[in-house]
């Protein structure tokens, strides 16, 4: 209700009126005030039959009065009166048969200069819409993805709505700023579809991107569904109710683009996983991933490995550690040519390969999360027995050596320089200043508190300050935990919950401590586990979830493999291992913001990557294609050896599949072992063609040649030998012609006695682009010197 029409002065009396229900009798039982007697000297209400003014609100200081026929008063209020309550099965009588159908609220306002001006900030509505989705019959999973630039002044968000009919399971809303997605709601449409508090710490300005995504499922659907105002149709909306500087305001915006793919590789993965709420749930509330009252949040997630990563081969060492940067990227923390073995220390702890020099590889690798490719490389030359990594929020990597116990702040920019060190190196100890073989490390990207998991000998959790101060530890001398650490392997954050986790490997579980105070929290333990749980990682998608790996185990064989847990109810959601090799011993796990997961394996010397179930799905349709394409690119490669007269039409159908080719690589990869890539059907074609170039001119000089002879012999001759049909000497050319291009053409015999061409390469062409042959002065080991693993340099005894 504005006020601001009305021309106050000083002591105005300003009157409302609110109907009361007439077709029943009601009963007034409470008077609870809203307001203060800073700005209210005292109001008064009144119930009557007809108030003077059908206005909203009038000033009733005047002539004009409150109510046309007798006001009956009803209460009163002045100087911040307390709440008056009736005594029990006591109430004023209103309504129906009570003559009193409209209340007249009259307030006495002794200061007004809260209503002078405008209120500084104005209210409005955001919508984001799709409005091209189809929904296809049977599918799964289909996404409506909508995104815009914002292009105007600030604006706060402080509520959040989302609108779809029957078939929406999740839509999500974010603020995109330099890459990063802020999530300002997140909700089920099939819950009550009011506005709910949005994420207080979200502003907008102009350069950001807002973006939401409705997903939809079209099991049950025998048909396409559109975007539509019918109860059949369907709709996505994401409203934002925002704030904003009156001078500035726009009541209404909107936003109808349709989101590039591009942009939405990297949406956050909670927007992917549905909320299932069932028909008794339907009255209750969950808002960003957290459940009020009854509602639950039933994530569905299938993991599978991505075979084709990485595309080429990274040449690790024994793989210790994984994390991610800021910028997302996979950081792999591997030990080059150094091995853990049965020598390496003595029953002291000490490490007894130190005259074998730190590694000289690189052996921290910041690596392309997509396709695998090293980005950069760092870390030669510093660390003995690499084993825990994590990054922080200016990419310094947190690393711990078992050989040096040590705990190292590293630089990423190449200059490999350490900038803080605790503990002291090859000294093993168990005070506030040494460790022994820390395992891993954690850095809180708050308060910049340090997290170390000390680790083989100590089995602690040691806890530091940002510069390095030692503050608090816990573990094995907690007497209120009855079962110490047995190698406290793997640390994890949980920043929502302000809570850090530890794979306690040999204890076979995950328990989890307030990270402020070290309190114990919660325990994960299952019998899949096997009695080991060698890492785990952390994901805040709906109520959280942990990612863990286990390994073998003598005394409880079970399958080695990767886990998908509830952080909440501590059920396991999934389980995944490779689809062709085991795993051997995995022993670190990292999970991206775009779902996938990897897993670094020491005895394998090897990184998986896995992705969700939804990329498995969205591929399906297209992996059946890749494999009736692959057919019949083996069909084409069998015609260029049998046929090369057929080469257009090769070529076109080469052209097909290299078209379709790099929307179907993920799940081809999963579905054909037997897969050639790209340019190995590209390679035969290129073949065909040098071929043919050179047999077509050989044999048009030999035609032209006879042709010649033929002309001269005729003439010389005349008719006295025309039944000869071949000349001996076009006999002997064609002849040649034929045991060389027809049998087995060389263009390294062709081509020297062609100014400027090199013989080099070309006889290798015959072999199909073999790796294996390619002459030894072609070849260069600069590319893998730098990350391959050196033979141990002999000892100097």
């Amino acid at each position: 209700m504005s006020l601001f029409s009305l021309i106050f002065q000083s002591d105005t009396y300003l009157c409302m009126a609110f109907p009361v229900p007439t077709r029943q009798d009601a009963y007034i039982v409470d008077f609870i005030p809203l307001a203060s007697m800073d700005t209210v000297h005292h109001m008064l209400l009144f119930g009557c039959q007809t108030p003077v003014s059908t206005n909203s609100f009038w000033d009733c200081g005047s002539v004009q009065g409150t109510c046309e026929d007798e006001a009956a008063i009803m209460y009163a209020w002045a100087r911040n009166a307390p709440p008056t309550k009736l005594p029990k099965d006591v109430g004023f009588k209103v309504g129906r048969s009570s003559g009193m159908s409209y209340f007249v609220l009259q307030i006495h306002y002794g200061d007004i200069s809260a209503f002078k001006g405008e209120q500084p900030f104005i209210a409005g509505i955001y919508l984001l819409m799709s409005v091209d989705t189809v929904i296809l019959p049977g599918q799964r999973v289909t996404d409506a993805d909508v995104a815009c630039d914002y292009t105007s002044y600030p604006i706060y968000p402080f509520a959040f709505r989302t609108h779809t009919h029957r078939l929406g399971k999740v839509v999500s809303g974010y603020r995109i700023r330099d890459g990063k997605w802020t999530l300002i709601g997140r909700q089920s449409p099939q819950l009550p579809q009011a506005f709910y508090p949005a994420n207080k710490q979200v502003t907008v300005k102009y350069g950001d991107t807002l973006a939401a995504r409705c997903v939809f499922t079209g099991e049950g659907k025998t048909s396409k569904t559109y975007i539509g105002g019918t109860s059949d149709d369907e709709m996505c909306n994401f409203y934002i109710m925002y704030y904003m500087e009156s001078r500035h305001a726009i009541p209404y915006m909107n936003c109808m683009e349709m989101g590039s793919e591009e942009l939405f590789q990297h949406i956050p993965p909670e927007a992917n996983v549905p909320i299932n709420v069932s028909p008794s749930h339907m009255n209750s509330v969950m808002h960003l991933g957290q459940s009020t009252g009854t509602a639950t949040s039933n994530i569905n997630m299938k993991l599978f490995q991505v075979s084709a990563w990485p595309q080429s081969s990274l040449q690790l060492g024994q793989v210790s550690g994984l994390a991610l940067d800021s910028d997302s990227n996979l950081v792999i923390f591997h030990r080059g040519d150094h091995h853990w073995g049965a020598d390496s220390f003595n029953n002291q702890a000490r490490y007894q390969q130190r005259s074998l020099g730190p590694i000289q590889q690189s052996a921290i690798l910041v690596v392309d999360p997509s396709k695998g490719s090293i980005l950069k490389a760092s870390g030669r030359n510093m660390f003995f027995l690499p084993h825990g990594i994590t990054a922080d929020k200016e990419n310094n990597y947190w690393v711990t050596d078992v050989a040096l116990h040590q705990v190292l702040k590293v630089s990423s920019d190449g200059k490999d320089k350490t900038l803080m060190a605790l503990g002291e190196a090859f000294i093993p100890g168990s005070d506030n200043n040494h460790f022994c073989q820390p395992t891993d490390v954690a850095v809180d990207t708050e308060s910049g508190n340090i997290f170390v998991s000390d680790g083989y000998c100590n089995a602690r959790i040691i806890k530091f300050s940002a510069d390095g101060k030692y503050l608090s530890e816990w573990g094995s001398s907690d007497r209120r935990r009855r079962i110490p650490f047995h190698i406290p392997h793997s640390l994890v954050l949980l920043p929502d919950k302000k809570e850090i986790c530890v794979a306690d490997r040999e204890n076979g579980r995950i328990q989890c401590f307030i990270a402020e105070t070290g309190e114990f929290v919660k325990e994960i333990k299952k019998d899949e586990f096997g009695g080991e749980v060698f890492a785990i990682s952390y994901s805040p998608t709906g109520d959280g979830l942990i990612f863990a790996v286990n390994g073998e185990s003598l005394s409880r064989p079970v399958p080695i493999r990767g886990f998908v847990i509830d952080y909440s109810t501590k059920d396991i959601l999934d389980t995944f291992s490779p689809n062709k090799k085991e795993f051997k011993m995995p022993h670190d796990i990292a999970e991206t913001r775009d779902g996938s997961v990897f897993v670094g394996d020491a005895s394998s010397k090897s990184v998986y990557k896995f992705t969700t179930e939804k990329l498995h799905h969205s591929v399906k349709k297209a992996g059946i294609e890749v494999q009736e394409l692959e057919e019949m690119d083996a069909v084409v490669q069998t015609k260029v050896k049998q046929d090369t007269s057929k080469t257009a039409a090769i070529q076109e159908k080469q052209t097909v599949v290299q078209k379709t080719q790099p929307q179907l690589e993920a799940d081809k990869e999963r579905k054909s072992p037997a897969k050639l890539n790209k340019g190995e059907r590209v390679l035969p074609v290129i073949i065909t063609t040098l071929l043919l170039i050179p047999l077509v001119v050989v044999i048009s000089i030999g035609v032209f040649i006879s042709w010649r002879k033929k002309s001269m012999y005729e003439n010389t001759h005349g008719n006295q030998h025309e039944v000869k049909s071949e000349p001996s000497s076009v006999r002997g050319i064609l002849g040649k012609i034929r045991g060389k291009a027809v049998g087995s053409l060389n263009l390294g015999n062709f081509f020297p006695s062609h100014k400027g061409y090199s013989r080099q390469g070309f006889d290798q062409l015959s072999t199909e682009g073999s790796d294996q042959e390619r002459n030894d002065e072609d070849s260069s080991d600069s590319e893998n010197e730098e990350y391959s693993a050196l033979p141990p340099p002999q000892s100097s005894s």
